[in-house]
Formats: C-alpha cells, structure tokens, sequence
C-alpha cells in the first residue's frame, strides 16, 4: 500500500508542478495582450480568462489538495515522522519547509489568477517571468534534497542553489535585451 500511496503523490506532484509552470506563462499572455488593439485585446483575455480557469480548477487545485493528502499518507506510511529531527534525517526536515514555501507560492500564484481574471494587471510580463521561476527553484531543492539526501552537504547544495538562481535572473535579463532588440 506504502508504494502506491508514494506513486500518487509523486503523479500529482507532477501535475501540480505542470499547473504552477504553466499559469505563469498564461499570465505573461494575458498581461501582454494589453498591448494589442482592442478587440484583439479583449478577445484574447477572454480565451486566456477560459485557459487559466480549466487549469487552475481543473488540474492545479486538485493536484495540489491530492499532493497534500498523499504526502502526509507517505510520511506516516512510512514512519519517516520518527526521524525528522534525527542528523540523518534533516533532509526531511528541510524538504518539508520548502514544501511550505511551495504552498505559498502555489497561494501566490491564486491571488495573481483572482486579480487577472477581474481584469486587474499589477506587474509586468517581465515581473510575471522571474515569479515564473519560483517554482523551478523550488522544484530541484526539493528533488535535490530527496534524491541526495544525507550526501549532500546543506552549505554546498545552498551555494548550488544560489549560483542556479543566478543563471536563471541572467537567462531572464539576456532574453528581455534579445527580445527588446527584436522589437
């Protein structure tokens, strides 16, 4: 039973992660659909508006209520709760609190969704592709933490991390010169 409450909450964590990487863009979408001529404009927000709400209620929300029932089941399942505070175990520890940041980011994402669907546009398309980001970052700690656990060493998988988050704020700049040079 342990196995296959494991493989549901990787299928949905799979899922979850296609919603969060996806709604991102849609906003970018939408946001620069603003610069076309009206009725193009409101055309495509209305498809981007019938987009975002099937993915959103229609695969992110249930993928991240399963992933946060599975999860948990895995956890106890497991008896991984025992050691959470073990030296061995504080990969676990420190998984989880980014499985917290995870959550608010994905409550982020809802609250930017709410506002573009009242057609309301706080941030740029470029703001909206840094946030876009966030999840990846987030998605390889976490499987870096899972996979490597106990061998990898906190300060160089931060260091890691942090060089990573550089290369991806330099990919995101060098592609805004590129297309403002297109344009």
């Amino acid at each position: 039973m342990y196995l296959y409450l494991k493989a549901l909450h990787i299928i949905f964590i799979v899922t979850w992660f296609a919603g969060m990487f996806y709604m991102p863009r849609l906003f970018i979408y939408n946001i620069e659909a603003g610069e076309k001529p009206e009725a193009a404009k409101q055309a495509l927000r209305d498809q981007f508006t019938i987009m975002m709400q099937r993915l959103w209620y229609g695969i992110t929300w249930p993928s991240a209520i399963l992933t946060l029932i599975f999860g948990p089941a895995v956890l106890f399942m497991g008896h991984w709760q025992y050691g959470l505070l073990d030296a061995g175990s504080r990969w676990l520890l420190l998984k989880l609190i980014f499985v917290v940041f995870l959550y608010v980011y994905f409550y982020t994402l809802h609250v930017l969704f709410r506002q573009q669907v009242k057609g309301v546009f706080k941030y740029t398309s470029q703001q909206m592709r840094v946030w876009n980001e966030v999840a990846t970052i987030l998605l390889i700690a976490i499987i870096m933490l899972v996979v490597v656990k106990q061998s990898m060493s906190l300060v160089w998988g931060m260091v890691g991390l942090a060089c990573f988050i550089a290369l991806l704020m330099s990919a995101i700049k060098i592609y805004k010169n590129l297309r403002s040079k297109s344009s």
